[in-house]
């Protein structure tokens, strides 16, 4: 295309400006070489028909982004997929958000995985024996996600790791059997995926292209009072999603699932204030550590804090009680026939979208054993 602009007598600074973008800067020097021959000499013009089909085409941007559409393709379809998910996420009257959710933001981090690498020069593709692997119709394959994030030359930190790991498993036991009820047991790992992806995509690109603008704060008719709260804890999850999600946590320790990357939290305190320029504000941060990070945590907290266990180590527990082939599908199948995630019933609370058992359940579950109590096959 250079040589055919220059055929054509245009300047050089011209030419420029057709190829240089944000995500692409381009100096001049390069346009000299080619007009010099000292680079890309083999290279042949493109033909008038080509060159005027560039020209009628450009420039081809994203409006919202200035983004090459060709050229920076990958970003273009990471951010869009990222906003259809959260988008759908916030629609009111859909069943299963958080499904459609998982499997769009996946789609989205891997995009922006692969511009990544490809900018970085890092070959995302398949190779067997050194020759490129493809489908069966005969295009190359490409990394998924989690193959992206398990190479060394990924540049996204642990916790965000972490999350996409967690999100990844939770999308291989939806992609093979229906699922309900895990919208809010799942909401916290959302939100920091929506948090995770946009801080990469500011750090890796540039803060242009973050999606502040395009995702302003979502309005909702929820008031999290005591009645609905109790209500979202007595949402009992499909077995083999507290199956997974158990066995994922119980392979964290404390500080990564607390890391706000894995799973991001915040507490909601009705705000009455005096001074007209705050009194619309519907969010307030405090810091942690200051005086008013201590008055949410007296609200929040319980006088009393009973001991609570989590389920792998409900389990260790039952083994050690003299049940050793006790595992935790059969502690999962066991709640899930007892009802035990009801709160009426008081054997656990739910804590930050996780369940935590009181030792009154490790009784009951003993108390089961002992009756004699086998996992049914219909369950």
């Amino acid at each position: 295309m250079v040589k055919a602009m220059l055929a054509r007598s245009f300047v050089p600074q011209d030419i420029q400006a057709y190829f240089s973008r944000p995500t692409r800067s381009i100096n001049h020097a390069r346009i000299s070489e080619i007009r010099d021959g000292a680079k890309h000499r083999t290279v042949k013009a493109a033909s008038d028909g080509e060159l005027d089909a560039y020209l009628h085409a450009w420039p081809d941007v994203d409006p919202d982004s200035g983004l090459s559409i060709r050229g920076d393709e990958l970003l273009i379809k990471a951010r869009e997929a990222m906003i259809a998910a959260v988008h759908t996420f916030n629609s009111g009257g859909l069943l299963f958000r958080a499904e459609i959710f998982i499997v769009t933001a996946i789609i989205a981090w891997t995009y922006l995985m692969h511009a990544y690498y490809r900018r970085e020069g890092v070959d995302y593709r398949y190779r067997r024996a050194g020759l490129v692997q493809t489908t069966p119709n005969g295009a190359e394959k490409y990394w998924e996600l989690g193959q992206c994030i398990a190479t060394g030359a990924c540049p996204l930190d642990h916790g965000a790791i972490n999350n996409l790991k967690f999100l990844l498993e939770i999308r291989h036991e939806i992609e093979h059997r229906a699922t309900n009820r895990i919208d809010d047991a799942l909401s916290a790992k959302l939100q920091a995926c929506c948090l995770n992806f946009n801080d990469a995509i500011k750090s890796l690109f540039g803060a242009q292209f973050a999606l502040e603008r395009r995702l302003p704060i979502a309005l909702q008719f929820v008031t999290f009072d005591g009645s609905q709260r109790a209500l979202l804890a007595g949402e009992n999850l499909p077995a083999h999603i507290a199956t997974a999600m158990d066995n994922f946590h119980n392979g964290l320790t404390e500080d990564e699932q607390k890391d706000p990357r894995f799973r991001y939290r915040v507490a909601f305190v009705p705000k009455v204030t005096g001074r007209a320029t705050n009194a619309d504000l519907a969010i307030d941060f405090v810091r942690p550590g200051s005086p008013e990070a201590a008055a949410v945590e007296r609200v929040l907290l319980k006088e009393v804090e009973r001991q609570k266990y989590l389920p792998s180590q409900i389990v260790t527990m039952v083994r050690e009680a003299g049940y050793p082939h006790f595992n935790m599908f059969d502690h999962t199948k066991l709640a899930q026939q007892l009802d035990a995630r009801n709160p009426a019933k008081g054997y656990g609370v739910l804590v930050a979208n996780a369940w935590y058992w009181y030792e009154g359940w490790f009784e009951k579950v003993i108390e089961k054993l002992v009756e004699g109590w086998v996992r049914p096959a219909n369950l």
